[in-house]
């Protein structure tokens, strides 16, 4: 596997240049995720479309988004799409914006399969238009500082990198088919095997291991060893457990001068009352909360219409998409075989 030399991360959000008219946006899928995008276009002031096989009236309720009646008529009245759709729908609506004109930022994972992910990035060239994969995790600050970490050479040559990652599994039925959603690998875990290709850079071998709860089909743990051309070691753990599971991610990652760890669930430097503390144990268990940090998802999207105003670069672009659907797919043929994949 090959990957591109990335530009170097930060923890805040680019400063958008001047537009001479509110860039108009297309939401495409209006469900959960598309929620977490809204304060980011808030921010940039976007003047909002949306287009949904369900959901659209309350979205536009919620965003004063305008309501089209077909992805046609979405695309015909906006500059960007931003794809929150299902994943088995990513590569369909991400080729017709293409093909309509429209620069795209499409969810993780850009597709289900390598190939096709790979062919996105391609139409994208051959369209001359931008597409963003929005891998979230690179604009968590914590991730952010432990990469710029790594850059400055804080923890030295790497040798051993842990994630983990814990949640409940999505309250959407599509997700609990391994085929429309690629599983706990695929879904949730990719966030963290990006994260390792960001760290550690491109892979020679997957092995990867699930276990599947005999009393309930959706409580499971998958673990996902990746050894880098470089000879480093990362280890992804991922666990989707019973519902009300509280959303916890953490790393651990070892060098011959240091070591960098972090933890959701310690000590976040905030003290919570009663009610900001109920508010943070009744989350969904899903996306994580984020109203302690400076919003990620608000930064990643302000960053993308950053470079498409002004050309500057992006901490994730499409070819780090593609790879990252590349490693997962290599995990799932490993659950399948029970041997190591070589990338």
């Amino acid at each position: 596997m090959t990957t591109t030399s990335q530009p170097e991360a930060h923890s805040g959000a680019a400063v958008l240049p001047e537009a001479p008219h509110p860039v108009r946006v297309g939401i495409v899928g209006t469900g959960g995720i598309s929620r977490a995008h809204l304060p980011g276009w808030t921010e940039l002031g976007a003047a909002l479309h949306c287009y949904s096989l369900a959901g659209a009236e309350e979205f536009a309720a919620e965003s004063g988004a305008i309501v089209h009646g077909t992805l046609e008529e979405l695309l015909a009245a906006v500059e960007v799409v931003d794809v929150c759709a299902p994943t088995p729908a990513h590569p369909e609506i991400v080729r017709a914006a293409l093909d309509a004109g429209k620069d795209v930022i499409c969810e993780k994972p850009l597709a289900l399969d390598p190939g096709e992910a790979r062919d996105l990035v391609e139409h994208a060239e051959r369209a001359g238009r931008s597409l963003f994969p929005a891998h979230v995790v690179r604009y968590f600050p914590q991730y952010a500082a432990a990469k710029r970490a790594i850059d400055t050479g804080a923890v030295g040559n790497l040798a051993v990198l842990r994630f983990e990652r814990t949640g409940s599994l999505p309250d959407r039925a599509w997700y609990a088919d391994e085929e429309l959603s690629g599983g706990i690998v695929m879904d949730q875990m990719i966030h963290d095997i990006d994260q390792a290709l960001w760290m550690a850079g491109p892979v020679s071998a997957v092995y990867a291991q699930q276990a599947i709860a005999s009393s309930d089909s959706a409580v499971r743990t998958a673990h996902v060893v990746l050894t880098h051309c470089s000879g480093v070691l990362s280890h992804c753990r991922g666990f989707w457990g019973p519902a009300g599971t509280a959303f916890r991610y953490t790393f651990d990652l070892a060098g011959d001068k240091g070591r960098l760890q972090y933890d959701s669930a310690g000590d976040s430097g905030i003290v919570f009352d009663a009610v900001a503390s109920a508010r943070q144990s009744s989350g969904d268990g899903f996306l994580p909360d984020v109203s302690v940090l400076a919003d990620p998802y608000a930064a990643e999207i302000v960053e993308f219409m950053t470079a498409l105003r002004t050309g500057a670069p992006t901490r994730v672009d499409a070819v780090d998409g593609a790879l990252a659907v590349e490693v997962s797919r290599a995990a799932l043929e490993s659950l399948r075989t029970g041997r190591s994949i070589t990338c």
